[in-house]
């Protein structure tokens, strides 16, 4: 409450700042004024720049951690640093059950809804802009309204129902604002993006990095999805399908290489350029990587070794490859110079101790697994040696964020074709996805089919923000959440991690995070984050936390 009413209140003071002194009602030289600036179409593009910045705001603490977050509290990654305070993560990951005062999930819930403020008076004001080239006017309210559409997803799936701020109002208008449902957001997600679907030219005829019509087709359909409307996402998801502009890339390892960006795969992605002078650029390749590496990473978010086995069970080699970089490898996929990560051994106090503990070769690539809790980062954020900027640290990387691909699209699609009983098409949009990667077509139907592709979204999109909120919105054939079955004292990834004959010895070393993660997940609770404390208490208790959370 108090970041939706401070944000608002900076807005109205720029607006409707007054004086009776005649000095005092110059124009402030050098600041813009929203009632005078939304005059011409090259001011309204210019003003969309910042919808658009609004994606992450260009750092790796307002959207980044809260991504970094969702992929620790479920079964694929642990929060890995184990040398430096782990108390931006902790509550949550580890499901503690006092996570109101997260400093990540108020970063994330304050910046959603900057961005939204940004959409909102783009909507408010582009719209009447007196302009004969209607056509582009219209063209950025529906971008404006797809990514208002996508920061309310983002918000809802991580906190349930939240206040729904449609128009840029002014300050007084807000106070004693209520939650609305998760049903009303929903409802207002789907409304933001069927418009924006209506108006949004197809990837072909848009400007690159710019919402497509299939971007809100694909955002609809997941939206559809995530509240069970089968019927609807079947129909969008179709209507993507039909339409033809999407399609795999040949090779998996094509899908997250800087030189595919915006590829024909891609539905929407995050724009990143490096520039050293305005130091912009992406933080994941950064905040994930290995801290004892080249480049100086910081080991946040690790994959588990229960993700790595998942690949190995399903003899899922190519993209096991492409999604983990493990402790001892004596390769990593697309770098072409490997030997310099060997060289950087060196900096290991004790490798040659490792090398003989694990059995590992002489020149291999060493992740200190005294510094990383899974001895093991994530790949698909990884940038080779020879697409790194000189300067190569937090908000450094040139590599574009993938938001919504052509392969989420078929595995939606190949969900709700089983759940509606279309098992025949249900595989095809499956077995096109394992076909990539070499994997035999799979045959079955039912209920072992739904698992199938419940698997196939794990191994296909690892780090991707879609893993936990899966394992959240499936039931099992007892109609118990999945999340449920894995998390808790009887979870199946907590006994896992606890039962000597599965446990990962590199894990298992390290318990600067311990290995009980999830231990005490609590299904009555923790489908959601608790709404940021400061909100609550700033509200005078018109905004009530969710169950559960104090």
């Amino acid at each position: 409450m108090k970041q939706i009413f401070a944000i608002i209140t900076l807005v109205a003071t720029l607006m409707f700042t007054t004086s009776c002194e005649d000095f005092l009602t110059e124009p402030v030289r050098g600041q813009q004024n929203l009632d005078t600036y939304f005059q011409s179409i090259e001011e309204c593009e210019s003003y969309m720049v910042g919808c658009y910045q609004a994606l992450t705001y260009g750092g790796w603490w307002q959207i980044n951690t809260v991504w970094l977050l969702s992929e620790m509290c479920s079964d694929d990654a642990w929060m890995g640093n184990t040398t430096q305070s782990q108390s931006d993560y902790i509550s949550l990951a580890h499901y503690q059950g006092n996570g109101a005062s997260n400093g990540p999930i108020s970063n994330f819930w304050q910046y959603r809804y900057k961005g939204i403020l940004r959409c909102n008076i783009a909507i408010d004001r582009i719209a009447t802009v007196d302009t004969q080239d209607t056509e582009t006017r219209d063209r950025l309210v529906a971008e404006a309204r797809f990514l208002r559409g996508f920061y309310y997803f983002e918000l809802v799936r991580n906190f349930g129902g939240v206040p729904l701020m449609t128009s840029y109002v002014l300050p007084e208008e807000v106070e004693g604002v209520t939650r609305a449902t998760a049903e009303e957001v929903y409802a207002f997600i789907e409304a933001d993006l069927q418009a924006a679907a209506e108006i949004l030219p197809q990837r072909s005829a848009a400007v690159v990095g710019h919402a497509t019509r299939g971007a809100a087709l694909g955002l609809l359909g997941k939206v559809y999805l995530y509240q069970e409307k089968w019927q609807e996402a079947h129909d969008v998801l179709q209507t993507v399908i039909n339409e033809g502009e999407y399609q795999l890339l040949p090779e998996f390892g094509q899908v997250w290489d800087l030189e595919y960006d915006n590829s024909v795969e891609s539905l929407f992605e995050i724009q990143y350029e490096y520039d050293a002078v305005q130091a912009v650029g992406g933080s994941l390749a950064t905040v994930t990587g290995a801290r004892n590496g080249p480049g100086d990473g910081w080991s946040w978010c690790q994959p588990t070794a229960n993700l790595e086995q998942a690949y190995i069970d399903a003899g899922d080699t190519e993209r096991l490859r492409w999604t983990i970089i493990k402790a001892g490898c004596t390769e990593i996929a697309g770098e072409d110079q490997f030997e310099t990560f060997v060289e950087n051994n060196s900096t290991v106090s004790n490798a040659q101790e490792l090398i003989e503990q694990y059995g590992w070769d002489e020149n291999c690539y060493i992740i200190d697994p005294a510094q990383h809790k899974s001895a093991r980062i994530i790949r698909k954020y990884f940038l080779p040696l020879a697409d790194r900027p000189e300067i190569y640290n937090t908000d450094k990387s040139p590599l574009n964020h993938r938001l919504l691909r052509y392969a989420d699209v078929l595995l939606m699609y190949a969900e709700v074709c089983n759940e509606l009983g279309d098992d025949a098409a249900a595989r095809d949009a499956l077995n096109q996805v394992r076909a990539r990667v070499d994997l035999a077509p799979v045959t079955s139907s039912g209920w072992d089919l739904r698992n199938a592709i419940r698997l196939e979204r794990r191994l296909e999109l690892a780090f991707e923000q879609n893993r936990l909120y899966d394992i959240r919105r499936w039931t099992d054939q007892n109609d118990q959440k999945v999340i449920a079955n894995l998390l808790g004292p009887t979870g199946t990834f907590v006994r896992w991690n606890l039962d000597e004959a599965t446990r990962d010895p590199m894990e298992w070393a390290n318990q600067g995070e311990a290995s009980d993660k999830g231990i005490s997940f609590d299904v009555n609770r923790d489908l959601v984050f608790p709404i940021p404390l400061y909100e609550i208490t700033m509200s005078n208790g018109s905004i009530e936390q969710n169950p559960g959370w104090n």
